[in-house]
């Protein structure tokens, strides 16, 4: 399992954390997904033989917000 933290733009309130965590979470290969709304930053745990970076941006762009990472 790897992890890494995505850094994304647009989050306020705990609907955007359960829209982010459930999205993430979702995708094959994703065993965990916490958000920090202060930090705006999301830490992902991960199967990277199962789940790519850019699946999980696009999971998060999906539901309107940005990632920089």
């Amino acid at each position: 399992m790897e992890k890494k933290t995505l850094d994304v733009q647009g989050m306020s309130c705990g609907h955007c954390k359960a829209a982010v965590e459930g999205a993430l979470k979702n995708l094959n290969g994703v065993s965990a997904a916490e958000v920090d709304l202060k930090a705006g930053k999301v830490d992902v745990t991960f199967d990277e033989s199962k789940v790519n970076v850019a699946a999980m941006k696009e999971a998060i762009e999906e539901q309107g917000y940005d990632v920089k990472a």
